[in-house]
C-alpha cells in the first residue's frame, strides 16, 4: 500500500503528517510506503497511491483523484489519524 501525505509547501507539515500517519498505520498493524508531496505535484504523485491524506482545505484542491482522499483535520493527533485511516482501509475492502 501506498499513502501520500500532502501539504501546501512539500515541507513542514507534510513531514509531520507523515510521521504521524507512520505511527497511526504502526497502532493499526498495517504496512505502508508513506511519502510527501507538495501540492503543486501531488495530482502526479498521486497515480500510484492507494490513499492521499491532507487538510480539508487542501483536499478541495487536489481535484479528482484516482486514489482515496483522506481528510485530517488535526495533523498532530495520532489517534484521529488512525481512526480516519481505519475507515478508509475498511472502505477499500
Amino acid at each position: 500500500m501506498k499513502i501520500l501525505t500532502v501539504c501546501g509547501m512539500g515541507m513542514g507539515s507534510s513531514i509531520i503528517l507523515k510521521m504521524n500517519v507512520e505511527k497511526a498505520l504502526r497502532n493499526l498493524g498495517v504496512s505502508a510506503d508513506v511519502e510527501v508531496a507538495d501540492i503543486g505535484t501531488a495530482r502526479g504523485a498521486a497515480a500510484g497511491a492507494d490513499l492521499v491524506v491532507t487538510s480539508g482545505e487542501l483536499a478541495t484542491q487536489l481535484g479528482e483523484l484516482k486514489a482515496k482522499v483522506v481528510v485530517i483535520d488535526n495533523l498532530v493527533n495520532v489517534d484521529l489519524i488512525a481512526t480516519a485511516l481505519n475507515a478508509a482501509l475498511s472502505d477499500a475492502n
